[in-house]
């Protein structure tokens, strides 16, 4: 695992202790991309937390990027999230 998905992991883990967080590194999907050539990743985030409980989708990915907000100037380019709440998850 690269040290840029592990400083991700850690501080999604440490700000939301979720239930889930699977983040995939899809910058091989956007070589030629403007944002590719800054050396920026592109990631894909699916977190489960109780931290989203009651809070809308803006809500929640405000939080995230808050949460990554030094990275998202040199490390982070593009984030897909997809964040919910465990009651929205399956069993």
């Amino acid at each position: 695992m690269s040290e840029r998905i592990e400083k991700i992991r850690s501080l999604l883990t440490a700000t939301f202790a979720p239930v889930e967080c699977q983040l995939v590194d899809d910058s091989h999907l956007h070589a030629g991309h403007a944002g590719a050539a800054s050396g920026a990743g592109h990631f894909s985030l699916r977190i489960v937390s109780d931290r989203f409980d009651g809070l809308n989708r803006v809500a929640r990915h405000r939080l995230v990027y808050d949460c990554l907000r030094d990275m998202m100037t040199s490390d982070i380019h593009a984030l897909n999230i997809i964040a919910l709440a465990p009651s929205e998850v399956a069993n």
